[in-house]
C-alpha cells in the first residue's frame, strides 16, 4: 500500500512514518506551516523524511493559520501547564486544523498515485480535539471517497485512533523510531518545557510503555505531579 504520512515532526507522526516505512510502502511525508509558535517541529519532520529516504512536502498554510484565531498554538496566548484537561487545553485547539490538512493530504496523494493517507491521531486526543475522534475520521474517509470518486482510490489510515500514546511509543520503539529526533513541546523553546500538556503526555507515555525517554526537559519532574493531580480530580 503506497502511503503518504501527515507528519508534524512530533513523536506520534514520526513514529507512524517509521511504522509505515517498515510495514507498507512509505512514499512521502507532508507537513504544514500554519504559523504555529512551535514550528521548529517542521525541522524534525524534514529530518525524518531525509532519514527514511522519501520526499518532504512542506505546505505553506500561514495565511490560513492567521485566520484561525484564538488558539495558543498560533496567537500570543500562554500555553497552559499541566496534564490535558478540557477546561485548560481547549485553548490549544486550532479550529478544523486536521480537516484542512487531511483534505490537502488527500489531494497530494491522489495527484501522486498513493493509496492511503496516514495520520497519527490517537485516543488521548479525543475529548479535546474533535477532528481526532473516530466519528470524524470515519466520516472524513467517506467524504473523500466521494470527493475523488472516479479519479483516485485513497483511504484514510488511522492505526492509533482507538489506542493510546503509550501504544505509539511501544510500536515506535519496536520499529526503531529515534525519539530524540522528534519535537512535541507547544512552547517551542530550546528544549522541551516539561510542563505543557503535550510534554506531560509525552513523558507519561514513555513511563506507561516502559520505554526510556531520551528527551531533555527543562522541568523533568513536573509530569508526575501533573498526572497525580489529574487522577485526584
Amino acid at each position: 500500500m503506497n502511503t503518504l504520512v501527515i507528519c508534524s515532526g512530533g513523536l506520534d507522526s514520526v513514529s507512524l512514518a517509521h511504522i509505515v516505512a517498515a510495514e507498507h510502502r512509505l512514499t512521502r511525508l507532508v507537513s504544514f506551516d500554519y504559523g504555529q509558535r512551535h514550528r521548529k517541529e517542521l525541522d524534525f519532520a524534514a529530518a525524518a523524511a531525509h532519514r527514511l529516504g522519501v520526499p518532504h512536502h512542506l505546505i505553506d498554510m500561514r495565511t490560513i493559520g492567521a485566520a484561525l484565531t484564538g488558539s495558543a498554538l498560533t496567537d500570543d496566548i500562554d500555553v497552559p501547564d499541566g496534564h490535558y484537561a478540557e477546561e485548560t487545553m481547549r485553548i490549544t485547539v486550532v479550529p478544523n486544523r486536521n480537516a484542512i490538512m487531511l483534505a490537502i493530504g488527500f489531494g497530494v496523494a491522489a495527484a501522486n498515485g498513493d493509496n492511503a493517507v496516514a495520520t497519527a491521531v490517537h485516543g488521548g486526543d479525543h475529548f479535546i480535539y474533535p477532528d481526532c475522534r473516530p466519528a470524524f475520521t470515519q466520516a472524513f474517509d467517506a467524504m473523500q471517497r466521494m470527493a475523488l470518486d472516479g479519479y483516485a482510490d485513497v483511504r484514510l489510515f488511522t492505526p492509533f485512533v482507538e489506542r493510546t500514546k503509550a501504544d505509539i511509543v511501544t510500536e515506535g520503539a519496536r520499529h526503531g523510531t529515534p525519539f530524540a529526533e522528534t519535537w512535541s513541546c507547544y512552547k517551542g523553546g530550546a528544549v522541551h518545557c516539561g510542563r505543557c500538556g503535550t510534554c506531560v503526555e509525552r513523558r507519561e507515555a514513555f513511563h506507561l510503555a516502559d520505554v526510556e525517554d531520551p528527551t531533555t526537559y527543562a522541568d523533568p519532574d513536573f509530569w508526575a505531579r501533573a498526572v497525580a493531580e489529574k487522577e485526584e480530580r
